[in-house]
């Protein structure tokens, strides 16, 4: 993922007359550096004239990332190896969120799906050592632990 990051300014310069390629860009690199946690109160809406426009969940979140917008500007042009962003306005949009959101989480697993998962990794003999914790949830929660480690130990194989 890093080395893609390392490609978008040429990418930038390789298609600069386009618009939607630079939005593009922008927008990947606005999710990089906002990371997961910001990400979950943010969307990038649209690249107008050097403007970067965010969505964002309410007014307390408003207030609160337009006094980190100097910081963020720099971190983006910085990875972008140019100054595409010279202004970030924050608008609050709950309706845009929200539906990022949805998108977002159309491609997750539901728990229960994870729970199936990790329990048909549970091998019998895991059963049977399970079998020696009394508690009849803390086995279920020993079992789905364990059946989750295994399946993400198989998924990186």
């Amino acid at each position: 993922m890093e080395a893609l990051f390392r490609a978008l300014p040429k990418l930038l310069k390789e298609f600069e007359d386009t618009e939607e390629v630079r939005e593009a860009v922008v927008f990947a690199a606005w999710r990089s550096i906002a990371g997961e946690s910001l990400s979950e109160h943010t969307v990038p809406f649209r690249l107008f004239n050097k403007h970067l426009i965010i969505a964002v969940a309410d007014k307390m979140w408003k207030r609160h990332l337009e006094t980190l917008s100097g910081q963020m500007i720099f971190k983006l042009n910085s990875a972008l190896g140019q100054a595409i962003v010279t202004f970030i306005e924050f608008r609050v949009d709950e309706e845009t969120l929200r539906a990022e959101r949805a998108k977002h989480h159309k491609t997750q697993m539901t728990d229960e799906e994870r729970r199936e998962i990790a329990l048909e990794e549970v091998t019998p003999k895991l059963r049977r050592s399970a079998d020696a914790i009394k508690d009849d949830n803390l086995r279920y929660q020993f079992l789905l632990a364990a059946g989750s480690c295994l399946a993400r130990k198989k998924n990186m194989k």
